[in-house]
């Protein structure tokens, strides 16, 4: 890679082609959770732009620029009530869409609040989050049809991580399949209480080198990570990159729910992480619910430190528990499947230079993942759309075992990766 390459992939804020890219999707911005009606603004920070994040007194969910339109004093002071975020400052009062509403500080015959608008993005909430447009407002496409998105209420749950890395470091842990048995290894495997991975952990630790296959789609990557199973199989590992931050990893055994990330940059350094899970055929159960929350050895989601989104292990205690028993060396305190996966994202450093990797063969879908960001990017700021049709998201992931003469993966797990019916959902192994 070159320097001018990894400078495009870094950089995401307003006016950089790659944030200029971001901004042309809809983006989780927040969790529904996080604000209630009536209730105390939140800042939120995405794409290096400082936020507030509200609801009105109808439920409605709102997103704004966090400083006043008059004189600029933070929105997070301001008092919400009457369906209106008012500033504390001078009484300023805006609506959900950043209309001014009010203008008390100034006398009937001089106000002006119909020429005034509070920078504020189109937000749009489905099954525990709030989906956000940044760009420009002539150029907003449909909302990404996701399966997770659109499912019935209770078969979702989303979580929201903050990680101290750069969001594409995060993004490509997703896609890599051949770290697997070397970064988790079988014991962790063996220590799964929310799924038996009892049918498929020795063909992954004994893959070390899986063969990596992929198939372009307009707007995604489809990557099948093929192992020995048998003499007569092969087990596929099968996930995909939508873009631009959106991943559907392989299923999980048995009828686990799916799982999913979606890598939204805070700024050029850090990342909130919104992981999901969902099933498309039934709801979540309890106990389903129990381990999302708490966190599990094998899951994607972390146990908060209560009243942030900061992972209760990390950096700063080595990413373990800090009754955990001594130990040789630093790796071995670190048990969890996704405390794991953030020591190694964030022991990168945010600003690694990408132009002094090596990468290799099972590093395919990394690269072909970059190249369809930058081309997009680049095709962008010479004037030509990225690809943004809400079709193009109709994918799920899936595991199986597939006969090793078998013509076209792709073409013989179609069927199941589409998202058209929940009838198409299969168990993983």
């Amino acid at each position: 890679m070159k320097p001018e390459e990894h400078e495009l992939l870094s950089r995401t804020g307003a006016g950089t082609p790659m944030g200029d890219l971001l901004r042309r999707y809809w983006l989780p911005a927040f969790l529904s959770r996080e604000v209630v009606a009536d209730g105390a603004p939140v800042r939120v920070r995405l794409l290096g732009e400082d936020l507030i994040a509200w609801r009105d007194s109808k439920g409605r969910p709102g997103l704004f620029r966090e400083f006043c339109a008059h004189r600029g004093a933070s929105l997070y002071f301001a008092k919400n009530g009457d369906c209106g975020l008012r500033c504390w400052y001078h009484g300023w009062k805006y609506d959900v869409d950043g209309n001014c509403i009010d203008q008390p500080n100034e006398p009937p015959q001089t106000q002006f609040k119909e020429t005034v608008k509070q920078k504020a993005y189109p937000c749009i909430e489905r099954n525990g989050v709030v989906m956000a447009y940044m760009g420009p407002p002539d150029k907003q496409p449909g909302l990404p049809d996701l399966e997770w998105l659109n499912l019935p209420e209770g078969h979702v749950y989303v979580s929201k991580r903050y990680q101290d890395c750069h969001w594409l470091q995060g993004l490509e842990g997703d896609i890599d399949s051949s770290h697997l048995g070397f970064l988790h290894g079988i014991e962790a495997m063996k220590k799964a209480t929310e799924h038996d991975m009892s049918e498929s952990r020795d063909w992954v630790a004994q893959g070390a080198y899986p063969k990596f296959e992929i198939v372009q789609k307009p707007g995604a990557i489809l990557q099948g990570a093929r192992r020995d199973a048998d003499a007569a199989n092969h087990y596929w590992r099968i996930g995909a990159w939508m873009m631009p931050n959106f991943i559907v990893l392989p299923a999980f055994p048995g009828d686990a729910p799916l799982g999913g990330h979606a890598w939204v940059p805070v700024d050029d350094t850090k990342v909130w992480a919104f992981g999901v899970s969902w099933h498309p055929k039934r709801k979540l159960t309890e106990q389903e619910l129990t381990w999302f929350h708490d966190g599990t050895p094998t899951g994607i989601h972390s146990t908060m430190i209560p009243g942030t989104f900061v992972a209760k292990r990390n950096k700063t205690n080595g990413y373990a528990d800090p009754d955990a028993p001594p130990v040789k060396q630093p790796w071995q305190r670190i048990k969890i499947f996704q405390d794991q996966d953030t020591a190694v994202t964030e022991s990168m450093g945010w600003d690694f230079d990408r132009s002094r990797e090596n990468l290799g063969t099972t590093d395919i879908v990394i690269v072909q993942a970059r190249r369809r960001l930058m081309e997009a990017a680049r095709g962008l700021a010479e004037g030509k759309d990225p690809p943004t049709d809400p079709k193009a998201y109709r994918v799920r992931g899936i595991t199986c075992v597939l006969p090793r003469d078998v013509a076209s993966w792709a073409d013989a797990v179609a069927d199941r990766m589409d998202t058209s019916s929940a009838e198409n959902f299969c168990p993983g192994i």
